[in-house]
This record gives C-alpha cells, sequence and structure tokens, in this order.
C-alpha cells in the first residue's frame, strides 16, 4: 500500500531553533529603511539602536535596574562576555545539562582554568536545585535548547545570595516570565522567540554584576569585543545604542519589526501565552502517538519552546531520513535532534508559531515515521 502525505499542509515551515519562524505579517517591505546603509554611529544609527533596547525593555518588564545592551556574537558571545568579565573574583558552580551549558564548562575550566564545581544532568533532566551553593557564582541555562528541559521557575535562587546568577536565556525570554530581581546577568540573541536574525547578543545587567565590573579585574587579558569597562569605568555607551563593534542595521530594523509586532499580541503575556497553547498542542499530538515521547519527561521542567521527542525505535539515520522527508514536502525543516542529544526530534514551540501550524503537523510525522520505518 502506498503512503501519501497528508493533505491538509502547514500554513508555513516549522523550525527546531533560530532561525526560527518570522512573525505573521513580516516581509522586507515593511522594515523601517531609513538605518539602512547609514553608519550605527550617525544619529539615526544609534537612535535605531536605543529604539531596540527600550521595546526589549518594554516587552521583557525589565526593571530600570537593569541595563541592556546590544553586544557582538549572538548568545554566545554575550554569555563569554559576561563570564570571562565577571567570573574569577569568587568559587564558581557551572550547571550543565545539555550542549551549550557543557560548552560554557569548558569555557569556564579549560579556558579561564578555575576549577568550577560543575553540576551535571543527563539530556531531559536537570540538577538538583537545591544543592546550588548560592556563594559561589552560578552559571546555569534556563531553557536547554538541545534537551528540552528547563528550571521550572527562579524560586531556587536564593535572595541573600553571595554569587552572582549568571542566566543563559536564549530560548526562554518572551516565553517565560523571567524573575529579574534573582538573575543578575542575563543574556540571549533574536533568532529565537522573536524570530529575528542571528550574530546580535544581548547583555542584560542587574546593580550586583555592574558593581562587580567595577571592583573587579579578572587576571587575564580581555579581547577588545569582551571589554565592558573603559578607563576605570562602566562603559556606559553599550548600553545606550553604542555598540563595541558594527552591528548589522538590517538585523536591528528586523528585531524592532518583531518588537512592534509583540505588543500587537498582548506584549510579554501575549507571547508566553502563544508558546504556551503551541507547546499543549505538541503535547497533544504526543499523547494520541503510539510512538512519540517528551526526553523531559517531567512537565514541570518540560521546554515550553525548544520540545524535544524520542521516537520509538529510532536511530540516528531514522531520524535523518525522517527529517529529509518532511523537509523535501515543505512540511517541516531542521527537526532533527541537536547532534550531541539522543536520537530525537526538535519541534520550536515559539511565540511566531500559529497554533494551527503545529496542530497540522501532526499527520505529517505520522506519515515520516511510517515512511521511514518501511
Amino acid at each position: 500500500m502506498t503512503i501519501v502525505p497528508p493533505a491538509v499542509k502547514p500554513a508555513r515551515p516549522f523550525f527546531s531553533s533560530g532561525p526560527c519562524a518570522k512573525p505573521p505579517g513580516w516581509s522586507p517591505e515593511k522594515l523601517q529603511i531609513e538605518s539602512l546603509g547609514r553608519s550605527h554611529r550617525a544619529k539615526i544609527g544609534k537612535s535605531r539602536l536605543q529604539l531596540a533596547i527600550d521595546l526589549m525593555r518594554e516587552v521583557l518588564q525589565v526593571p530600570d535596574t537593569h541595563r541592556i545592551g546590544i553586544v557582538p556574537g549572538s548568545d554566545t558571545g554575550a554569555i563569554e562576555m559576561a563570564m570571562w568579565t565577571m567570573l574569577g573574583a569568587r568559587p564558581v558552580t557551572m550547571m550543565a545539562w545539555e550542549s551549550f551549558g557543557e560548552g560554557w564548562v569548558t569555557d569556564v575550566n579549560k579556558q579561564l582554568k578555575l576549577n568550577a564545581n560543575v553540576m551535571n544532568a543527563p539530556y531531559g533532566e536537570i540538577p538538583d536545585l537545591g544543592a546550588v551553593d548560592f556563594t559561589n557564582d552560578v552559571v546555569f541555562t534556563w531553557n536547554g535548547t538541545t534537551s528540552g528541559a528547563r528550571v521550572p521557575n527562579g524560586d531556587w535562587i536564593a535572595d541573600d545570595r553571595e554569587g552572582l546568577t549568571f542566566n543563559d536565556a536564549t530560548s526562554a525570554v518572551f516565553a517565560y516570565d523571567m524573575p529579574w530581581d534573582k538573575l543578575d546577568v542575563t543574556t540571549f540573541s533574536w533568532q529565537k522567540v522573536l524570530g529575528g536574525e542571528g550574530a546580535h547578543g544581548v547583555l542584560i545587567l542587574g546593580p550586583r554584576a555592574v558593581e562587580r565590573l567595577e571592583t573587579y579585574t579578572p587576571a587575564w587579558p580581555l579581547p577588545k569585543v569582551f571589554r565592558l569597562m573603559s578607563k576605570g569605568a562602566l562603559a556606559e555607551g553599550i548600553f545606550k545604542g553604542e555598540t563595541i563593534n558594527t552591528p548589522s542595521m538590517l538585523a536591528v530594523e528586523d528585531v524592532i519589526f518583531a518588537l512592534e509586532w509583540a505588543k500587537t499580541v498582548g506584549g510579554l503575556h501575549g507571547l508566553m501565552a502563544r508558546s504556551n497553547a503551541n507547546a499543549a498542542a505538541l503535547g497533544d499530538i504526543v499523547a494520541a502517538s503510539d510512538y512519540l515521547g517528551f526526553l523531559a519527561a517531567d512537565p514541570a521542567i518540560r521546554s515550553k519552546t525548544s520540545v524535544c521527542l524520542t521516537v520509538k525505535g529510532a536511530d540516528e539515520a531514522m531520524i535523518k531520513k525522517m527529517a529529509s522527508l518532511l523537509e523535501a514536502e515543505h512540511a517541516a525543516y531542521d527537526i532533527a535532534g541537536y547532534r550531541d542529544a539522543p536520537p530525537g526530534l526538535r519541534i520550536w514551540c515559539g511565540a511566531t508559531l500559529d497554533t494551527a501550524d503545529i496542530q497540522a503537523l501532526g499527520p505529517w510525522l505520522d506519515w515520516a515515521y511510517a515512511q521511514a520505518k518501511a
């Protein structure tokens, strides 16, 4: 018997992780064009960068106590900038339950040689949050993009902590309500929940992080793109749209469009509701399936953005086959699990997707599974 694809195709393709689907209504023609082709140091360039910062503060509800800066190198550049400039003042605890968290462990222990305490957990799980020592600086990933596991909330972070918290939140911001009073350093990039372009990172510093920068000088040299201090003082211009290096003004206009769109769907809580609805729709698909499961079995720590699925009886070759079949039909793109993760699928459920698109994915997964298995 010949298995044919479902008759109803998704309205838009799917993406497992950045770059993600653009917000509805996006088109190059709708981007502002005044700043394109102009210097980022010109008045108009700085004003657009400042607008992007202001919109991020508004949508994310970041308090005035925290500074927001646009920095080089996507989220990787932002978190590495933070670690290289502020770690070393006190002992460090590294928390890792997926590939990117493991990468930050490599930075801290092999490059900075700080001999950090490492708290690991397998893919789909998280370490014991109650065992974290907050006399240390603590580096963690809020939402594991490659494992589908996240921290449940910020209640586990001590209010009277002595160390700083360093939060890689790149697939969490705009999808979860972040407890800014508990987050001293937060980093992310635009290409996840906002569906923006990559290469630019965002660094959010609370007052305790600023104090660390102003009172501590690391023992190692810092490249120019990591330097947050200038002539013994915080480089305040970074947090006013005066970027360290040349940004893409096209990418800046793109994220401004995404942030303005976010306001039209209810701001932060509207974005959260869209992600929650998408994750719930995928949950219904898994519940109705006899071959799909969640890599993060505990719903309390299961991602609502980068959702990782197990596939019964599938090895890496079968997952690649499923992903290839779906891409050939333009039904889903890039949904094979991350290369270091167990074989499985990774479905992006961020706010730029409509729930109807997630629902339409179910029959396509059934078809691809049957084809690949055969």
